[in-house]
């Protein structure tokens, strides 16, 4: 099966918007250029539509992704392993993307609900860097600042990328998107 939705992770209002945590908002956006997002379930989310592929936004706070994950998804019959979720990662630089198939949430709580909610960590991911965190900085802190100046031209850069990486998997598979964009150890 292929790629069927893409689900970018931020928190909802203005003052988390442009913030690092909502790089996964900035990813589906990018992606959707001039669709028209629409309201799923009175405000529990938005999605979009996309010649390849279904675009949702959670409108849930970044702890609660999951469950307008599983509602969206059931109501569309999309199973975890045709959904992509796009989301922030301090552990990667600024400008680096990590694809994986499944795996943990690796700490990140917005990926955390999700597999609770849909009972499998096999859930393709799309991690886009934010990093690095500079030390002694609280990461609940760091997550909800939004990038400086002198970071706009590596933000834009990435969200270029990540978008690309994204068709790149609904065009040629995981594996392929995963040879070209991960970083080399």
């Amino acid at each position: 099966m292929g790629l069927r939705l893409v689900v970018g992770l931020g928190n909802p209002g203005t003052r988390y918007a442009r913030t690092r945590h909502n790089v996964g908002f900035m990813a589906v956006e990018r992606l959707a250029a001039a669709a028209q997002w629409k309201d799923f379930e009175h405000g529990l989310g938005l999605w979009a539509k996309d010649p390849s592929f279904l675009l949702a936004k959670p409108l849930t706070y970044m702890n609660e992704s999951g469950d307008f994950v599983r509602r969206f998804s059931s109501y569309y019959k999309v199973g975890p392993e045709e959904t992509l979720i796009v989301f922030d990662d301090v552990a990667l630089p600024l400008g680096r993307l990590r694809i994986r198939a499944g795996g943990s949430s690796g700490g990140q709580k917005g990926m955390e609900s999700i597999i609770g909610c849909l009972g499998t960590q096999n859930v393709p991911r799309l991690r886009v860097g934010i990093g690095p965190q500079p030390a002694g900085l609280d990461s609940a802190a760091f997550v909800l600042q939004r990038f400086s100046r002198a970071e706009e031209g590596d933000l834009n850069a990435v969200l270029d990328t990540a978008a690309e990486a994204v068709r790149r998997i609904a065009a040629e598979g995981l594996d392929a998107a995963m040879n070209r964009y991960n970083p080399r150890a």
